[in-house]
């Protein structure tokens, strides 16, 4: 009986998300253009970070792309220079906070005001607990939580000041379920979802309603981290 009951109190909102369904498929909603927007992307060497740096691209985006793999980033560059944006290549470790805030620097000096900010850059090592080096774990934190805290704080002034910006914080759907293996993984995945929840309510605390805030929390991707992905 009880479960009956609890059907039928969410039997209208299963209406009402339908319906909501059913009007945007017949009206979508005006996509939001990005077209001259200065875009920052980190990891974007490989993997999801040149993939997205690729759509932006398509979009005329104006692209500062960052990685730790010099190789890797000029490869993004030049393919987003191929498909007719402005691309610029900056060879950081995210790892370090003081080589993100001169990094930063350098982009507000020779480029300009970046506008959208995607914190893309990640590490994972595939070990048990006691198999995972201290050094590892540190670093998993260092770039996959901490550095999300330096890339903001350097960037999120100006789009303060100006009302206008957005931040994107690529998390992972371990940010949500415990996987076995990959404890320092998961935690601070789990630590990106609560800065991005925590940004997000802060942002709206101050008023900043033209700064936009999305999470990202995809399943498992061949990027070359984790060899043949399974999550069956």
């Amino acid at each position: 009986m009880k479960f009956f009951l609890h059907c039928l109190q969410l039997l209208p909102l299963l209406i009402i998300f339908s319906l909501e369904s059913l009007l945007k498929l017949f009206i979508p909603k005006k996509r939001k253009s990005v077209t001259g927007e200065i875009v920052l992307i980190t990891g974007a060497g490989h993997g999801i970070g040149r993939l997205t740096a690729y759509e932006f691209a398509k979009l005329k985006s104006k692209l500062v792309l960052w990685d730790i793999n010099k190789h890797g980033i000029e490869d993004t560059v030049a393919e987003c220079r191929r498909l007719g944006a402005k691309a610029y290549a900056f060879v950081v470790d995210c790892s370090n906070r003081e080589d993100v805030y001169n990094s930063a620097k350098k982009v507000k000096e020779e480029i300009g005001d970046v506008s959208i900010l995607v914190n893309n850059a990640g590490v994972v090592y595939t070990s048990d607990l006691f198999a995972t080096q201290d050094p590892q774990i540190e670093k998993t934190f260092e770039v996959n939580v901490l550095a999300h805290f330096w890339t903001t704080k350097a960037f999120l002034p100006v789009m303060m000041k100006n009302n206008h910006g957005h931040i994107v914080t690529t998390a992972s759907a371990a940010g949500h379920v415990g996987v076995p293996f990959l404890l320092a993984y998961c935690s601070s995945k789990f630590a990106a979802v609560g800065f991005h929840k925590a940004l997000t309510e802060e942002l709206a605390a101050l008023e900043k309603t033209g700064i936009k805030t999305t999470c990202l929390c995809p399943n498992f991707i061949n990027t070359g981290f984790i060899k043949n992905p399974n999550t069956a």
